[in-house]
């Protein structure tokens, strides 16, 4: 077994999450001025894709040293825990968003509401919905994102014996997966669409590559300086900026007229398109490589909501899908107005950011408690 390095937090992964989650916020406000701005306007991947592959790298730091230290079972036990605090934190969500929604349909007298988020099947058949949502077979629009991480989080344990065993066998069997799930359709049910809106067989492999990702930080490896990879991601990174802000083909190549008018309306997010899963390693590739963790940039003071939002990302992510379908009534009910999409956009921002900073004091506050208060967790907070 080689050395393990000691887990430390890498704040580039906080602080990341943490803007990932606001841009998740704002986009699930269709319609929102802000939505304009946010990333996937200017390249092929979003917010998600970043989120996926952090979840891997950040499920690798938690719980791979986990099981390295205590072994698999102690390491799975730890997973099951998680993924049960993950199941209910989803329907707890799924529930209120539901109640949030009938109360605007009741006040308002507008259904559209039910088919904007897409929950009129549940409340036309409730207890086939009831039994559809704890099977997880039923997501509501906006509400997709959770029952993704929680199958991806069970795959952990065999996702990462399969990359400690070999990193290329791993990921080629997950590409294999990927590409065959896009290929076929193989998907999981969904009573509320076709299938899962993120398709678990294709977005497992960018979960694998972050776990691939984490993996080569437990052995305190560091990306190799190779100047012709870093002009490649660059030029890849600027290419998708070129497509997604032009009008029409910038290439001139009539060949490449509908491959690019699909990438502008946006790459097949469903099944991962392989555009989005190239954009985002090349970021990733340029964040490692002009980005040391050690920086100092990443201390600055105006950063430290960020990182405090990606430290406990599970309860803002909940917050932030909850104040999103909030902010989607009032941006209805005001006709989309510029003065209530932006006090919605900062008030919800200044929540999430207040509760991530609260998070963290209470954590730390627990950390500091006297012999005899309730201990808090030793184990990372990477995926909190």
């Amino acid at each position: 077994m080689p050395q393990l390095v000691p887990a430390q937090r890498d704040l580039r992964i906080d602080i990341i999450r943490g803007l990932a989650l606001l841009i998740i916020f704002i986009n699930h406000m269709p319609g929102h001025v802000l939505a304009g701005f946010t990333p996937h306007n200017f390249g092929f991947s979003d917010a998600a894709d970043a989120f996926v592959l952090l979840a891997g790298i950040s499920a690798t730091l938690a719980y791979g040293g986990l099981i390295e230290r205590k072994g698999l079972r102690t390491g799975t036990l730890k997973i099951l825990a998680r993924l049960r605090t993950l199941y209910l934190a989803h329907l707890a969500v799924f529930l209120l968003v539901c109640a949030i929604v009938a109360t605007a349909v009741t006040r308002t007298q507008n259904p559209l509401y039910f088919e904007a988020l897409n929950v009129q099947p549940f409340f036309a058949d409730l207890t086939q919905g009831v039994l559809r949502a704890l099977a997880l077979s039923y997501q509501p629009n906006f509400l997709d994102i959770l029952p993704l991480y929680i199958v991806l989080l069970a795959l952990l344990p065999v996702l990462y014996l399969a990359v400690r065993f070999s990193p290329a066998l791993a990921l080629a069997f997950s590409a294999a997966l990927w590409q065959t799930a896009s290929l076929t359709g193989l998907n999981l049910p969904n009573a509320a669409g076709a299938g899962w809106y993120f398709n678990p067989f294709a977005w497992q492999f960018l979960f694998c590559l972050g776990i691939v990702i984490g993996r080569m930080a437990q052995l305190g490896l560091s990306a190799p300086l190779l100047r012709g990879l870093d002009l490649l991601a660059a030029g890849f990174v600027v290419f998708a900026l070129l497509v997604k802000t032009a009008s029409g083909n910038p290439l001139g190549i009539a060949a490449l007229d509908d491959w690019i008018f699909h990438i502008q309306i946006g790459a097949d997010k469903t099944n991962l398109g392989a555009g989005r899963v190239l954009h985002v390693m090349a970021l990733a590739w340029l964040l490692i490589r002009l980005l040391p963790r050690e920086s100092g940039l990443l201390r600055l003071q105006a950063l430290k909501p960020l990182a405090a939002m990606g430290r406990h990302s599970l309860e803002i992510f909940c917050a932030g899908t909850v104040l999103s379908i909030i902010g989607q009534i009032v941006l209805v009910e005001t006709s989309h107005a510029l003065g209530p999409q932006l006090l919605v956009a900062a008030l919800g921002g200044i929540i999430l950011m207040g509760l991530g900073m609260f998070l963290t004091w209470y954590q730390s506050f627990k950390r500091r408690a006297p012999a005899g208060s309730a201990p808090a967790s030793g184990l990372p907070a990477q995926l909190s």
